[in-house]
């Protein structure tokens, strides 16, 4: 069921989100070389009950998983697309690495989702470039969200916008609903078309995440489970937003 969220909730969703991007930002600034991913999550972990929240990854067990998720944050490496686990058999940061840091946080009850991607060290121009377009996929796909559109504007722009530039767009993933749970309908693909989809209401709250590859769009799961990489190895980008969607513009909640 697609829900809106009440005045008092997206209020509660804004402070939220507000600490989610101060936490996320501290986050970019560790992923420095020779840092490993442990050390990343125990920073988050660390922000997390700073601020008085809660993780919302740790012990979450999506829909098809055999186990629960066991860190607050998701760090995917190179041809690692998300959820790649960052406390088991942790990673050492290597110059040029590209690296997507993604975190759900609860914040008196209500759920944020949100993710950049960062490189490390001394990144090839081409990395450099695939990153600012999944960055402009996120801004673009978020323009388009408007209460009286359809979920389908969202995914239409982003891929109108990816596809020319040569980028693969992963096959399943997508954005969705959040705010009480971490995933809630609708889901948001990041193809599609214009005026398609589920109606976008006023107060509806969704996490956008446009992810790109390299390479093709093939994936494959991890033997943790929870790890999608790139079926060719390729390099991946991936940017997420949670917004509230409006009678005008989206309000950006983890900005």
């Amino acid at each position: 069921m697609i829900t809106t969220k009440t005045s008092e909730e997206i209020e509660i969703l804004k402070e939220g989100g507000h600490r989610h991007a101060f936490i996320l930002g501290e986050l970019a600034k560790k992923a420095a070389v020779g840092v490993s991913t442990q050390e990343l999550e125990d920073l988050a972990r660390e922000l997390i009950k700073e601020g008085g929240g809660t993780p919302a990854f740790l012990n979450y067990t999506p829909r098809g998983a055999k186990r629960p998720y066991p860190a607050a944050l998701n760090v995917s490496i190179n041809d690692e697309i998300v959820h790649g686990i960052p406390n088991e058999d942790p990673k050492i940061l290597q110059d040029g690495d590209v690296v997507s840091l993604d975190l759900g946080l609860v914040h008196q009850g209500m759920i944020t989702d949100s993710a950049i991607t960062v490189g490390v060290g001394d990144i090839s121009e081409e990395d450099r470039k695939m990153i600012l377009h999944c960055q402009e996929a996120l801004s673009i796909g978020i323009k388009a969200a408007r209460g009286g559109g359809k979920v389908g504007d969202i995914s239409s722009a982003i891929e109108v916008f990816v596809r020319p530039l040569g980028y693969g767009i992963p096959d399943g993933l997508a954005g969705h609903g959040v705010g009480y749970k971490v995933h809630e309908e609708p889901f948001v693909p990041n193809e599609g078309a214009k005026g398609k989809g589920e109606l976008l209401r006023p107060g509806m709250v969704l996490a956008i995440e446009p992810m790109i590859t390299l390479g093709s769009s093939r994936i494959v799961l991890s033997g943790d489970g929870y790890t999608y990489k790139t079926a060719d190895g390729s390099r991946a980008a991936h940017f997420e937003h949670t917004i509230v969607i409006t009678d005008g513009e989206a309000i950006i909640l983890t900005k």
